[in-house]
């Protein structure tokens, strides 16, 4: 298994079903903030993700947030949403994906990160052992280094699209 492969590719959060979740064995899910649940630059969730985390709550799957943001950023997205969160996760490093595991008391294989870069959400999943759904950014930064990145990641995309 390649480290950039994602265990599934969708457009956005919306799409992603409990039937499907609880397909891939999935009880817990990790969720990136900036361009998953909320633009880049936006202080308001994307259409629909409040819904749908309290879809994905009454389906019995336990949710938290794991950024690599900071707590000002972080919090008031999680107070939206009534959810737990991780900050300064360090990802594509599994700390933050293993502090939110034990935190929900779910084995690392039962959980998914849902995010949307490669070089973090999905590398650290598979470093760790968890599934995980690459979204579409919700829109592109700005920026010559993550404009960079997005360009190589492009690639990947590219060879794994389902």
């Amino acid at each position: 298994m390649s480290f950039f492969k994602p265990s599934f590719m969708m457009r956005e959060i919306t799409q992603i079903t409990p039937a499907m979740l609880k397909g891939m064995g999935v009880e817990a899910l990790l969720l990136d903030v900036d361009n998953t649940l909320v633009s880049y630059v936006e202080h308001e969730p994307v259409k629909g993700a409040i819904a749908w985390v309290k879809q994905m709550e009454e389906a019995g799957l336990k949710l938290i947030i794991v950024s690599n943001n900071y707590a000002s950023r972080v919090g008031p997205f999680a107070d939206k949403f009534g959810l737990p969160y991780i900050t300064f996760s360090m990802k594509p490093l599994p700390f933050g994906y293993i502090k939110a595991s034990k935190f929900l008391k779910v084995p690392h294989n039962k959980c998914a990160i849902i995010g949307d870069q490669i070089f973090t959400d999905v590398i650290g999943a598979n470093l760790c052992g968890m599934k995980s759904i690459l979204l579409e950014p919700v829109e592109m930064e700005k920026g010559t280094l993550i404009e960079w990145r997005r360009a190589v990641e492009k690639k990947f995309r590219d060879r794994y699209k389902n």
